[in-house]
């Protein structure tokens, strides 16, 4: 029997052939635990036709959902996985503005932990043993100053391939994250390779699929699942 569960979604982001969709319990507008639907795939993606509307829309961050799930089906550090019941549709029952999402904002001492950093990258990645340690893998943060910087990277397999990072200090410490956000990386990825400024904005952030480097090493990234900038948001 499914159990449904309301959530303010706070991700719809690009994974593999689908999305990783996620969001924090909403119990009378009370911010609750993070919850990640997944489906039974190798990789645990969400398809579209699992995460559509009955009207066959795709859910948007800020929306609140009722999900039907199956069981509570943690993975690792990854403890909100929640198996989606995949035979009953999502439904949308309304929608919060930036002063709603402030409430759901956290303040951790630090994204996890800080210890490496790829060549690209500013303390983004963590070694799978380390990531295994930890009690979760997402976090909502509010962000005073971000930029987004759009240029060509070697991605791990030695590919160029242009790419959107997120830039920000959080707490004096400095982080330089790839953006999964698909609404961000289609209107940056038309844009000129350039630093852009977006200003005071909130990010969700995530620790990805485990990733065997060509080095041997298993790793997980640090990425931004969703950028919300206040100046798109109703107040």
């Amino acid at each position: 029997m499914a159990v449904v569960k309301r959530i303010l979604c706070l991700a719809n982001s690009r994974k593999k052939s689908g999305r990783c969709v996620a969001g924090r319990e909403a119990l009378d507008n009370v911010p609750g635990p993070w919850i990640r639907p997944v489906s039974t795939r190798p990789n645990k993606e969400i398809s579209k036709d699992e995460r559509q509307y009955r009207d066959g829309s795709d859910p948007q961050v800020l929306d609140i959902i009722d999900i039907p799930f199956i069981q509570h089906q943690p993975y690792g550090c990854q403890t909100e996985n929640w198996l989606l019941d995949a035979n009953n549709r999502w439904t949308k029952v309304g929608q919060v503005g930036w002063v709603e999402l402030l409430r759901y904002v956290e303040n951790p001492a630090t994204l996890w932990t800080n210890t490496r950093s790829t060549n690209k990258g500013e303390n983004d990645e963590i070694l799978q043993a380390d990531a295994d340690a930890l009690q979760n893998s997402l976090f909502l943060i509010h962000v005073p100053s971000l930029k987004l910087r759009v240029f060509k990277s070697t991605d791990d397999l030695g590919n160029p391939k242009r790419r959107v990072q997120a830039d920000f200090m959080y707490r004096n410490i400095r982080y330089a994250l790839w953006v999964t956000d698909p609404v961000i990386e289609r209107d940056y990825m038309d844009r000129i390779d350039d630093t852009y400024d977006l200003g005071e904005s909130c990010l969700t952030v995530s620790l990805g699929e485990p990733f065997r480097k060509q080095n041997g090493e298993w790793c997980r990234y640090k990425l931004v699942a969703a950028v919300i900038q206040r100046e798109s948001v109703k107040p």
